[in-house]
């Protein structure tokens, strides 16, 4: 069975991690943050410790455990789909948020899992992606395009 530090630390690490790209999504004005990303965390934490601690403590993953992850990762979509809007008939908005969803979901799967390297290398990956990827994407499409001047009308 697993320790309290150690059970602590597992959820403890889903809750903030998932927390860290909530309050991301939460500083640009986005429909979810630091409350409900960090309860996806914790909550998908929690189940992959309840699947079965002891194989957990050994390092392997049993057959209750993989099938839990698989329908976490499953289920996950439906909190994921909310926070997609169709804002008219040729905009869809949410989607960087639904994946952020399902990412601290793998995020908290992973600390359940007690794989740290891959937590902090995760994490920091996607929080580059987060912080740079918007600014990258919109130098891109100047390149591409032209300034706004010179685009053809739709």
């Amino acid at each position: 069975m697993l320790d309290w530090w150690d059970i602590i630390l597992r959820l403890g690490v889903a809750t903030l991690a998932s927390g860290i790209i909530g309050l991301n999504r939460d500083l640009h004005g986005k429909p979810i943050g630091v409350r409900t990303l960090g309860l996806v965390g914790l909550a998908t934490a929690t189940v992959v410790l309840l699947a079965n601690p002891e194989a957990l403590e050994a390092g392997r993953l049993s057959d209750a455990t993989s099938r839990i992850i698989q329908g976490l990762l499953t289920g996950i979509g439906f909190l994921g789909a909310g926070v997609i809007v169709h804002a008219d008939q040729s905009k869809v908005k949410g989607l960087t948020s639904a994946a952020c969803v399902w990412f601290t979901a793998c995020i908290g799967i992973v600390c359940g899992l007690g794989l740290w390297r891959l937590v902090i290398v995760a994490l920091a990956i996607a929080l580059f992606v987060l912080a740079l990827g918007g600014p990258i994407e919109r130098a891109l499409h100047r390149v591409v395009r032209g300034p706004p001047d010179e685009q053809p009308p739709n």
